[in-house]
């Protein structure tokens, strides 16, 4: 697999300083048109602009499961602490082994976990020894129980044993002062249990992300409500919760606003003042987007796009201020569909980075296409597709009908067909991109 951007290299961000406005980026990005922007630029454009947040806080190590760690965590002590063995069974002396036929050896005690066997091992003796038991001076291989014949204190081991065989080495996991996880990974379960192994009660991460969001629209209904003529239920603030909710962000729903210049900039500046983030949905879109640009030149930096993909085509990105502070904008299309798409292919990334995460993109796999799909080179498409493994290999199917209205085709979906900007049409059997959902919707 491979990260969903790879195929485009971002020029301003890695090797050279990061450019400090959304001018002076957009000035460095080769083909640069608002009008049909490919969606690599776009991703270019946000994530050359967007910075990691500041500030770091300490917590107990339950409490920074998928949090984000701020620094190295470097092991204090070395993992295994000491050398152990790895089998039940017999820990021998590698003198002792090399004969080209069995060897009897004389036991002489048993090494258990956590209680380790003090005396001397001597040719031709051997101890008995537990899985995690400290291996007893002098030994340095183990046999394991099924493999030798026990009579008494007598134990008979077949030849072809070698030395170091089923032994654990002091540090062989984790030297003491090397690092065990690098800053800006999110904690997963098992770094959880990694760090706890290594006798650390607390650690180091970032802050959490706040995320303000709203919708816009005088159509929009508050659920619970009875539907007027013309008038839709508000589901997009739901959709944005859950999917701020999986980032793990710190979430203000400031509700929804009306298309009202007066009411939209209070809510920006409200954004701007309490997050790092403003989330709308709604309101770029041609002749809607006119008194939003003119508010926007009041509040920040803020330029708006006709992204070419399919859904999600309109879409605004920049920076907005209020009393000293800001926050980044991400304002998205209307449509449900368009909304989550463009969350994930945009905004996700660009708030992980805000959030120090080192692993920003997706990854993609090949399937091979159950049908036809239809597309028009010059945009890139995220269709709905259901994913199988079908004899032996990943197969996908969409869900039917692909309108960016139809908020059931993500339900029903595990996966995007993802069709680059220069593909055309698909035929059955063809192999495609695909990025599975499961952790995302």
């Amino acid at each position: 697999m491979r990260p969903i951007h790879a195929e485009v290299p971002n020029p301003l961000k890695r090797d050279n300083p990061r450019v400090g406005t959304l001018k002076e980026i957009i000035s460095c990005t080769s083909d640069y048109d608002p009008e049909a922007l490919p969606v690599a630029k776009a991703n270019e454009v946000i994530r050359s602009f967007v910075n990691p947040v500041s500030g770091v806080e300490k917590v107990r190590v339950r409490a920074a499961l998928g949090r984000v760690l701020a620094k190295d965590v470097v092991s204090p002590i070395n993992v295994p602490s000491h050398d152990n063995s790895a089998m039940d069974g017999y820990a021998v002396r590698n003198d002792d082994l090399g004969a080209g036929e069995p060897l009897t050896l004389t036991e002489i005690g048993t090494a258990y976990a956590g209680r380790e066997f003090t005396g001397e091992v001597r040719p031709g003796e051997c101890v008995r020894v537990m899985t995690g038991a400290v291996m007893p001076k002098k030994t340095g291989a183990v046999v394991i129980q099924e493999a030798v014949i026990a009579n008494g204190k007598r134990i008979t081991i077949p030849p072809g044993q070698e030395p170091g065989q089923n032994c654990r080495l002091a540090g062989e996991d984790l030297q003491k002062g090397s690092p065990a996880l690098h800053a800006g990974r999110m904690l997963r379960p098992a770094d959880i249990g990694l760090i706890a192994s290594l006798g650390m009660g607390e650690v180091s991460v970032r802050r959490k992300l706040k995320v303000a969001f709203f919708s816009t629209g005088n159509e929009l209904v508050s659920v619970g409500r009875k539907l007027k003529a013309g008038e839709v239920y508000d589901s997009n603030r739901y959709t944005l919760w859950g999917m701020l909710q999986r980032l793990d962000c710190e979430v203000i729903d400031l509700g929804v606003v009306r298309d009202d210049p007066k009411k939209l900039e209070t809510a920006f500046r409200t954004g701007a003042a309490v997050a790092d983030a403003v989330v709308t949905s709604g309101g770029v879109s041609v002749g809607e987007a006119d008194f939003t640009k003119q508010m926007m030149a009041k509040l920040g930096e803020v330029v708006f796009w006709k992204i070419a993909m399919r859904p999600g085509r309109p879409m605004a990105f920049g920076r907005i201020r209020e009393h000293g502070k800001s926050a980044y904008l991400f304002g998205l299309p209307g449509n449900p569909v368009a909304v989550m798409v463009t969350f994930y292919h945009f905004v996700r990334g660009a708030l992980l980075t805000m959030m120090g995460r080192s692993d920003t993109d997706l990854p993609l796999l090949r399937a091979k296409a159950e049908t036809a799909m239809r597309k028009k080179p010059g945009r890139t498409e995220y269709q709905r597709g259901i994913l199988e493994l079908k004899s032996g290999e990943w197969s996908v199917r969409l869900t039917g009908a692909q309108g960016s209205g139809i908020l059931r085709s993500m339900s029903e979906a595990n996966c995007f067909v993802v069709l680059g900007h220069d593909q055309g049409m698909i035929n059955a059997g063809d192999y495609v991109d695909v990025m599975v959902m499961d952790g995302l919707v």
